[in-house]
């Protein structure tokens, strides 16, 4: 008989209405690719959020498995870059959103997107990283190629307490940066001068327009996750030369700014994506991961989660109520 794995499977209704459930699937039911990973954990990002909830029109063939991150073992493969056996790692590519993703025991995938598990990391850890702490090494590793070094002032971290947020505090202060974290949760004060932070930034000071095309100069550097006013904000604040490493959305698609932050100052506006990196890339970034992130600190910034809790856990990251990662075991 084939073996059966739990899954969490969204469904449509003729209403547009999505919905979650937990339900027993066989390899059979997979979709195409040449290696088949037994999936050991996966995790929860802010787009696993907006998928599970069926908000923006992310996936658009149901059924589906959602999940934008996994590790696990591989168990079969026609592929000659993997054998059964090697532990592997999956980020991006548009899996969870288009290709059925890592909620799931097992998944099937093309070779290509998966990387080695590196040495020293262990697949819960490599899920605790996940898409939001490669995306944080992404920004720093920008900001860096850019010009950015410790002593050369403070840098910002929007959205701090948040998944991408809370390792990039973490990575930067590893690195010796000054730190400003800014949030909006009073109570995540303490856990982010815990990661590394030397000051705490009030949301509510990015929050509004800036009544200025330029404001004194303030940021050596920052990592934005938030977009819209804030992005526009901080824009105005960034010391001559520096740059701003964007990464998410969480306030805003829209950016409503001057150039003169760019024509004046030559800030630099860096867009970050992190689902269709290249592979060598990919290598690097998770070897800059497992040498510049302490995983002491990334340990105390985790929470294990079952896959039935992915739903609730779902719409609290929406809400902003989720601090640092997630883990999701299978």
């Amino acid at each position: 008989m084939t073996e059966k794995f739990p899954a969490l499977l969204l469904t449509e209704a003729a209403d547009g209405k999505v919905s979650a459930a937990l339900q027993d699937l066989t390899t059979d039911d997979l979709p195409e690719g040449d290696v088949t990973v037994r999936v050991t954990h996966s995790g929860l990002n802010y787009k696993d959020g907006m998928i599970v909830n069926g908000i923006g029109r992310l996936v658009r063939n149901y059924p589906h498995v959602p999940g934008i991150d996994f590790a696990g073992v591989v168990e079969s493969s026609d592929s000659d870059r993997y054998k059964p056996g090697d532990a592997v790692v999956l980020t991006g590519w548009r899996v969870g959103e288009v290709h059925w993703g890592g909620y799931a025991g097992r998944a099937r995938v093309k070779s290509e997107w998966l990387v080695p598990l590196p040495d020293g990391l262990t697949a819960k850890r490599a899920m605790a990283i996940g898409t939001a702490g490669f995306t944080s090494m992404l920004c720093v590793d920008a900001l860096e190629t850019h010009g950015l070094k410790p002593g050369g002032g403070e840098v910002l971290v929007t959205g701090a307490a948040g998944g991408v947020g809370s390792v990039a505090v973490t990575i930067l202060a590893q690195r010796g940066y000054a730190v400003a974290a800014s949030t909006g949760r009073a109570e995540q004060h303490d856990f982010l001068r815990s990661l590394g932070a030397s000051a705490i930034v009030d949301r509510a000071d990015l929050s509004e327009p800036s009544k200025r095309p330029l404001e004194g100069e303030r940021w050596a550097g920052a990592v934005d996750t938030v977009g819209g006013t804030t992005l526009a904000r901080l824009l105005a604040q960034v010391s001559y030369g520096g740059s701003v490493a964007a990464c998410g959305l969480a306030g805003g698609a829209n950016l409503e700014t001057t150039v003169l932050p760019f024509l004046l100052r030559g800030v630099n506006l860096l867009g970050i994506d992190s689902v269709m990196q290249p592979y060598d890339n990919r290598v690097r970034i998770w070897q800059r991961l497992v040498e510049d992130l302490p995983m002491d600190k990334l340990d105390t910034l985790t929470e294990e989660i079952p896959l039935a809790d992915v739903p609730k856990a779902a719409n609290e990251i929406l809400k902003g109520q989720v601090r640092g990662r997630l883990v999701v075991t299978l």
